[in-house]
């Protein structure tokens, strides 16, 4: 038993890398846009608006996939469902580079978002089969860097690829990768130990608390007070985010400042770095300094609400230092700080409902995005264009509409109920 225990635990770190290189690839797609908006503008001929579309549909079945994957996971194995998910996930990315019109060009982003939305909970449970309690929240923690890294491969390194070969051929290349690591989590996951003969490293044998049903679990949570101040706070802290890193971030550093594209790359690079010092920094906040999680979604929110301010009335005045200082802070503000959104969301419900309490208030963030990419593309347009570049006057209305969401989330933080202390 012993030597079967031992092959199970060195047989899950291959299970979890190829299911972490798979995680890149959620995020690299989540951000893309931001590099390569200019040229899909130009090559595709879409004004703001119709490119604020094709980036954001990538959200709409990220979040509405949210509650079924985990259905899925249960029912038919996170191996089966990832597998099946990337593979429409690399047909997409196909469809995308060699998309003829903005429409097809559309459906392959759609592609694309519906087959990564399907990642991230399978791993969960299957990571929950392969590790020990004890063990869990730092292989999270480590599943969360490699999504800092994702972003990361989404800025310099894309726009170095793409000013190579091509936006196009850029997308290919990522929808073969993509293929790939479907193949390799087909041939080596395993959904849990026991499918191989061996024990199971974790502890979830044992007693269990009586399950709840998925309709009275979503009912438990969505008609509880206390949930409504973080969702909110989801939606608005993710708009600015997706909407900056996510897409406009690149044209308005290329554009207003006039940075190349590599150039543009690499201020944005900082969003990454953000992400991936930001989730242990803060974890590390909330556990230890403040012993809380209120505060520092409080404190965060309130640094997210200057950056905004500085975006918004200092537009085209700030200095390249502070241009990286901006992305950096949002990566970590902005993004790495949903970590405690969600450990602050799992703690407010029973553990029998935490994936279903999870999967909810996961719609919103990416709710966000969808709503906020093409509204700030639409204002952008309204104000015209000089030379085929947005005007100033339109990336400041477009930035003030993020300082509003920023003031919401800090709203919102403040009405957020403390949760750790219950713990």
């Amino acid at each position: 038993m012993s030597d079967l225990l031992s092959k199970a635990l060195r047989y899950r770190w291959l299970i979890f890398w190829i299911l972490a290189l798979s995680y890149v690839l959620v995020y690299f797609h989540r951000v893309c846009p931001a590099v390569l908006a200019v040229d899909m503008m130009r090559d595709l001929q879409a004004g703001g608006g119709l490119l604020g579309l094709l980036s954001s549909v990538y959200f709409y079945p990220y979040a509405l996939m949210q509650l079924p994957s985990g259905l899925l996971a249960d029912s038919w194995g996170p191996r089966r469902t990832i597998t099946l998910f990337f593979t429409i996930a690399f047909v997409g990315s196909i469809l995308l580079g060699l998309a003829p019109s903005l429409l097809w060009a559309i459906v392959g982003r759609t592609l694309v978002g519906l087959g990564v939305s399907m990642l991230f909970v399978p791993t969960m449970k299957t990571l929950a089969e392969w590790f020990r309690i004890r063990e869990f929240a730092t292989m999270t923690g480590i599943l969360m860097a490699m999504g800092g890294i994702g972003t990361l491969t989404a800025t310099t390194p894309l726009a170095l690829l793409s000013t190579w070969i091509g936006w196009r051929l850029s997308f290919v290349v990522v929808g073969i990768i993509t293929f790939l690591l479907a193949i390799l989590v087909w041939l080596f996951v395993r959904d849990r130990p026991a499918d191989l003969g061996w024990p199971s490293p974790s502890e979830l044998s044992g007693s269990s608390p009586k399950a709840v049903g998925l309709l009275e679990g979503m009912k438990k949570v969505l008609t509880y007070p206390r949930f409504w101040p973080v969702a909110i706070w989801f939606f608005f802290d993710c708009a600015v985010f997706f909407s900056f890193g996510g897409l406009w971030g690149g044209p308005y550093l290329m554009q207003v400042y006039g940075l190349t594209k590599a150039q543009a790359g690499q201020v944005l690079s900082m969003l990454a770095i953000g992400m991936i010092v930001g989730s242990p920094m803060l974890s590390f906040l909330s556990n230890r300094v403040f012993q809380g999680r209120k505060a520092v979604l409080v404190l965060s929110s309130f640094v997210l609400l200057c950056l905004t301010a500085l975006l918004a009335f200092y537009t085209d005045q700030l200095p390249l230092p502070g241009l990286y200082l901006i992305c950096l802070g949002l990566g970590i503000f902005s993004s790495a700080i949903v970590v405690i959104g969600f450990t602050t969301t799992k703690e407010l419900f029973p553990l029998q409902i935490a994936g279903t309490s999870t999967g909810l208030v996961n719609i919103f963030p990416f709710a966000g995005g969808a709503v906020f990419q093409p509204l700030l593309g639409h204002l952008l347009e309204s104000h015209g264009r000089v030379e085929g570049a947005f005007t100033l006057a339109g990336y400041e209305q477009a930035f003030l509409i993020l300082f509003v969401c920023g003031l919401i989330a800090f709203l919102a933080s403040l009405c957020l109920q403390e949760t750790l202390a219950g713990q």
